[in-house]
């Protein structure tokens, strides 16, 4: 594989969730293993780990468990990356923690997948942390889930076993805002229905995991109806070669912007057409999410960063007032007359809290309206005021214009994440 076809595989970013022990590190580790995505170092050090443990078998989930603490007690705490790639598709994994207590851990990890794996126990079925994991993906949007049944080795590889699990999902699954689910039998330790099909599941039909992560449509999961490019940064290269140029840099965020097509900038309402469109060095027609390009307009228009170009039939809201889910990360506790600053696209303003409006209890899934403390982990809706508008889509419409962060101002800490309403 030559190094621009590499470089242009469509990539994957997926995420892991299910309750302890339900095997989301051993499977990424199989993942790993048998797409051949491992190292030789790698496969000396967990042989070695596993034999020092005294195991018949390779620990596969210490290619993804790197930190001592989760090594020696068995459990995920930080959320680790893994990236790996076959020759179909390139992958970014996130494996999140399945305690209650790292719930920010698993919304960081899922807040950009286009996938979440959600691991059930073949022994224990759906259980809670099942229905709070499938519920913080639908919340985040997540556009695809596949609820993988592991340990199937554990319960003779039955059938009834895999169906009755899958039952259960489904009239839970109703009740969730989610697009598309598959589900899969499968044993991570063993390997069954991982990359290789199982021949101990005959009565399963369908798709390998590896085989539904490389095949699976993506391309839409983007929001290619509504055209959103907020500016980074500016191009003045003040050479004798490029003496007049002018370009504005940055990421398109939501549909199509074409060349010679007409814009509007915002705030200025402004109006100019697009004069050329650069994907690295290389001169192109049309730009859509998520390239990083930069764009020169037939017009000279003061434009600065945080500036945001649309058009003039597809505008986004523009307001200070914002209703917003939000996850707080931070260890501190919620500070209702802290000011705060708040980075959205490539804006930056001042916020402040105007009223908590509930707190997700995310033990029964349910609002509670009375308890307005928020600490770390802590799932809550709240009404925001920033310094100026902020040009946005509802989160739902568009992940990208519709997601936020709070920092400290004088930390520069991230202190939540925020879908906006």
């Amino acid at each position: 594989m030559n190094n621009e076809s590499y470089l242009n595989m469509e990539l994957l970013r997926f995420t892991t969730a299910g309750s302890v022990d339900d095997g989301k590190s051993t499977l990424i580790g199989r993942l790993l293993y048998d797409s051949k995505s491992i190292f030789q170092d790698q496969l000396e050090s967990i042989t070695k780990i596993s034999n020092r443990k005294g195991l018949d078998h390779l620990d596969l989930s210490l290619l993804t468990d790197g930190l001592k603490d989760e090594r020696e007690q068995g459990i995920t705490i930080e959320v680790a990356y893994r990236y790996f790639a076959t020759p179909k598709r390139k992958f970014i994994i996130a494996d999140t923690p399945g305690h209650i207590q790292y719930t920010r851990n698993m919304v960081t990890g899922a807040s950009t997948a286009n996938v979440a794996l959600i691991l059930i126990d073949a022994r224990k079925g759906v259980i809670e942390q099942t229905y709070r994991h499938s519920f913080i993906a639908s919340l985040l949007q997540i556009p695809h889930l596949i609820v993988c049944v592991n340990k199937m080795d554990l319960v003779n590889y039955e059938e009834e076993v895999f169906n009755t699990i899958v039952t259960n999902y489904k009239n839970f699954a109703s009740k969730l805002d989610v697009k598309d689910i598959c589900f899969i039998p499968i044993s991570a330790l063993n390997g069954d229905n991982v990359v290789n099909r199982s021949s101990n599941m005959n009565w399963y039909e369908g798709s390998t995991l590896m085989y539904t992560l490389e095949n699976m449509h993506i391309g839409s999961d983007q929001n290619h109806l509504d055209p959103r490019f907020p500016v980074q940064t500016i191009i003045r290269p003040h050479s004798n070669e490029f003496h007049d140029h002018r370009a504005y840099a940055g990421r398109i965020e939501g549909g199509v912007f074409r060349k010679g097509e007409e814009v509007l900038l915002l705030p200025s309402g402004l109006k100019s057409k697009i004069n050329s469109i650069y994907y690295g060095d290389k001169e192109i027609s049309e730009a859509f999410p998520p390239m990083s390009v930069s764009m020169t307009l037939c017009d000279e228009i003061d434009i600065s960063r945080g500036d945001i170009f649309v058009k003039q039939n597809n505008q986004p809201n523009a307001s200070q007032d914002l209703e917003v889910m939000f996850c707080w990360l931070n260890q501190s506790p919620l500070n209702l007359s802290g000011k705060y600053l708040l980075k959205h696209t490539t804006n930056s303003v001042r916020a402040i809290f105007k009223e908590i409006i509930y707190k997700l209890d995310i033990q029964t899934i349910s609002r509670n309206e009375m308890d307005k403390e928020i600490v770390s982990n802590d799932i809550f809706r709240a009404k925001i005021r920033t310094t100026k508008p902020l040009f946005f889509d509802p989160y739902r419409k568009n992940r990208n214009t519709g997601s936020l962060i709070l920092i400290d101002e004088i930390t520069n800490e991230t202190l939540a994440a925020g879908m906006i309403v």
